[in-house]
């Protein structure tokens, strides 16, 4: 499909109008079945347009960075987080409860917890002198 610009030399208006190629439009214009959109005149010539040529922008280019980038950090997340499930005791939701418990009976020798809390608990611990700390966490996809 091919889209031209076409001017009216009875009305002067332009208007644009598609055809299958430019050969289509050719014999169109011979047959003399092209009219003006407003006028109905069939005294049409066809403007000079500009191709529409597709370039890499630098829109495209930030957004192939991007994607990179998040790429790049969604792999050192992932790393992280292996190394976490390798060291570290997995407690789930019962983060809070657990980190007390590590704190408060001075269990230092314990290894690690990495577990889920809400916003609240997270604030209650850091009140009371628990030291934590929030990560991002991507959960692997299974397809």
């Amino acid at each position: 499909m091919i889209k031209y610009k076409l001017n009216c030399l009875s009305c002067n208006q332009s208007f644009e109008s598609w055809f299958a190629n430019s050969i289509e439009y050719e014999k169109l214009k011979k047959k003399n079945m092209i009219n003006c959109f407003f006028c109905n005149s069939k005294n049409i010539n066809k403007s000079i347009m500009a191709p529409n040529l597709q370039h890499r922008s630098k829109d495209n280019i930030i957004k192939n960075s991007s994607l990179k980038t998040n790429r790049e950090i969604d792999k050192k997340i992932q790393n992280f987080q292996n190394f976490i499930k390798k060291n570290f005791e997995y407690v789930g939701s019962n983060f809070a409860y657990k980190a007390r418990s590590l704190h408060y009976n001075n269990k230092e020798n314990q290894k690690g917890i990495f577990g889920s809390a809400s916003s609240k608990e997270i604030k209650e611990l850091n009140e009371e002198g628990i030291s934590t700390q929030i990560l991002p966490w991507i959960e692997k996809k299974d397809n």
